[in-house]
């Protein structure tokens, strides 16, 4: 670490990042704020589009309780085929915005099959995309986690180390240069004293 210079200059460079400080201060705090109310709101998301997934599996089980039939395979029914995301600028973090999710159903013998596969295809449609959906809201809740804390740790640096610590350089090179003041002062009223017994000899 640099040593303190105890000079004007340095005192002058010390009060300007003292304020260069104390003014963006305020706005990271906000942007803080900001981010964690969008942490908030995605993790609230994710929340609905889980508890969506679970009211798909029940209203699966209810209206087709044919589904646990071993014998009939439904495996491969559904597929997603395509997923296309989008970029989301939400308080100068980047996240990833689900623009559109497309699900495959395969082509099945409609004779070879047992009637209520047609509603378990649509139930099935719609679970893949709910989880499709809670993956990339488990992204940008990931990605929001982490702002919230790189702000944070900024925040913390310049509010309990840099401002704290110009204000301490301030005061140390104030009192250094009151110091030298008040010993200029002494040196002074001691040469004019001096010069004073000098002249009356």
């Amino acid at each position: 670490m640099a040593r303190l210079q105890l000079s004007k200059s340095a005192l002058s460079r010390e009060q300007r990042n003292l304020k260069t400080y104390q003014r963006f201060l305020p706005s990271l705090d906000l942007k803080r704020q900001q981010v964690m109310a969008e942490r908030n709101k995605a993790a609230h998301q994710l929340v609905r589009t889980r508890q969506e997934i679970d009211v798909q599996r029940q209203a699966a089980g209810d209206t087709i309780p044919m589904m646990a039939n071993r014998d009939v395979d439904l495996a491969g029914l559904a597929k997603v085929s395509d997923v296309r995301l989008g970029v989301e600028n939400v308080v100068g973090t980047r996240l990833p915005a689900l623009e559109s999710v497309s699900v495959q159903v395969h082509d099945y013998p409609m004779m070879g099959k047992p009637f209520w596969v047609d509603s378990a295809a649509q139930i099935l449609c719609r679970i893949l995309e709910l989880r499709v959906r809670a993956q990339v809201e488990e992204r940008r809740l990931a990605l929001l986690e982490q702002a919230v804390k790189t702000i944070t740790q900024r925040v913390n640096l310049f509010d309990k180390v840099l401002i704290p610590q110009a204000q301490r350089n301030i005061k140390r090179i104030k009192i250094y240069l009151s110091d030298l003041e008040t010993a200029a002062v002494v040196r002074s009223k001691i040469s004019k004293r001096k010069r004073a017994d000098a002249e009356g000899v």
